[in-house]
């Protein structure tokens, strides 16, 4: 693209439209399924318009998703629960579209990554702010609610895991692109809104999001001290226990949650079956399936009947749990084994590695690193891509920090910052 500004030329073109479908994904995410999935599909469809079919068979890791993928869809030759087998399948239709739309995508201009980054953080502000209303209109129940593990409403969808992963995400990116940023307005917008996305991610104190931010954090603070040689980074990782400890002391719901973190691992040294405590629910899910996996090693039990399944291991060795808290193995590479079988499971180990070949020293793949394993530990402790949510979340975030920004801009920052 030229140095023209978005939306100056008569039509659009490619990474005008993709910008547009970027910020109807984040949108969508925030406040409609429907949304998201049709801005997905137009992005894809945009991307790849006018490349060769035979172009795409060059792109290893979307061919090896696509090897994962189809595992998935093998299982409806021996899932009984065929309508929960489509489900599970749909949910993964991303795989088909992101990762090629990216590879074809054009590189953005500075202009075009900074009005997402402008509007994205205050996109999340938005639903940063929903979220904390809700505490401000009644502080007394939601302090009582998360004594019991319960967490503000969120958008998208109350779904706080996929709220928080989202918003530390952001932050990084916003890190990473900070030099990037022209203008004394945009600096200030992006600097305000991160500041603010920091305290309510204390706020909400989600576990997922708590330890990613942190985990930043401290690779960041290690990457100033060594590789820029600056105190600021010794400076950062001093500040840290400081603001856990500042936390405590002024935000009662982050306070409430590290007490329940507290009880629930003292429930779990006294050996507490009953299923009700979230990190005990995940131990549980994965000896259970562990055993499954075991049974069924090269075919896995169905996608579709997973769930059916771990049912019936509950009946036989927590018959106390209840339904709620009776899961999918809190695991995805578990996920994949239990459901298509321990090959499928290889298969999906490289393809979640891949993306690291080719990285090189410099303050672009430092970055991707980061996200690359944040999301990684996030595929340890969830099954995140057996929901849109957690699809969209891992696609988008690793792509777009993956898709680079313009050459020469790229070469200008990296003598600079790096």
């Amino acid at each position: 693209m030229n140095k023209s500004s978005f939306l100056n030329n008569k039509k659009l073109d490619k990474s005008n439209i993709a910008l547009i479908c970027i910020l109807g994904m984040v949108a969508g995410f925030l406040v409609s399924r429907v949304a998201l999935s049709i801005s997905m599909f137009l992005f894809g469809m945009n991307a790849i318009r006018d490349i060769n079919p035979r172009e795409w068979l060059k792109q290893k890791w979307w061919l090896i998703g696509l090897a994962w993928v189809a595992m998935y869809a093998l299982t409806y030759f021996w899932t009984e629960d065929k309508g929960n087998w489509d489900t599970r399948l749909q949910v993964k239709l991303p795989f088909l579209l992101l990762p090629l739309a990216f590879a074809f995508l054009p590189s953005f201009s500075i202009k075009q990554l900074q009005i997402f980054t402008v509007t994205t953080a205050l996109l999340f502000v938005g639903a940063s702010i929903y979220s904390v209303s809700y505490f401000v209109h009644d502080p007394a129940l939601y302090i009582h609610l998360y004594k019991q593990s319960h967490v503000l409403p969120t958008l998208p969808k109350n779904d706080h895991i996929r709220a928080s992963m989202s918003i530390v995400l952001f932050i990084i990116w916003s890190v990473y692109f900070w030099p990037f940023l022209q203008g004394v307005r945009a600096k200030w917008i992006v600097g305000i809104s991160v500041a603010l996305l920091v305290i309510f991610i204390h706020i909400l104190a989600a576990k997922s999001g708590l330890v990613s931010l942190y985990l930043f954090l401290i690779f960041w603070s290690l990457y100033i001290t060594f590789v820029k040689k600056k105190l600021a980074g010794l400076i950062i990782i001093l500040a840290l226990p400081l603001t856990v400890f500042f936390a405590i002391k002024c935000i009662p719901t982050f306070r409430e949650r590290a007490n329940y973190i507290d009880f629930t691992y003292v429930m779990y040294k006294i050996g507490d079956k009953s299923g009700m405590y979230g990190d005990i629910e995940r131990l549980v899910s994965y000896k259970l399936s562990w055993k499954l996996i075991m049974e069924h090693p090269l075919t896995g039990v169905g996608t579709g009947d997973m769930l059916a399944e771990m049912n019936k291991y509950y009946d036989k060795f927590y018959p106390a749990t209840p339904v709620e808290g009776r899961i999918l193995p809190h695991n995805q590479f578990l996920v994949v084994a239990l459901g298509c079988g321990i090959p499928a499971m290889l298969i999906f180990i490289v393809w979640v590695f891949m993306p690291l070949a080719g990285l090189r020293k410099n303050r672009q793949s430092f970055f991707f690193f980061i996200v690359w394993l944040i999301l990684f530990i996030q595929l340890l402790i969830e099954p995140v891509l057996e929901v849109q949510f957690g699809v969209f979340v891992y696609l988008f975030f690793l792509l777009m920090q993956k898709h680079e920004v313009p050459a020469f801009a790229n070469r200008q920052i990296n003598k600079t910052v790096s």
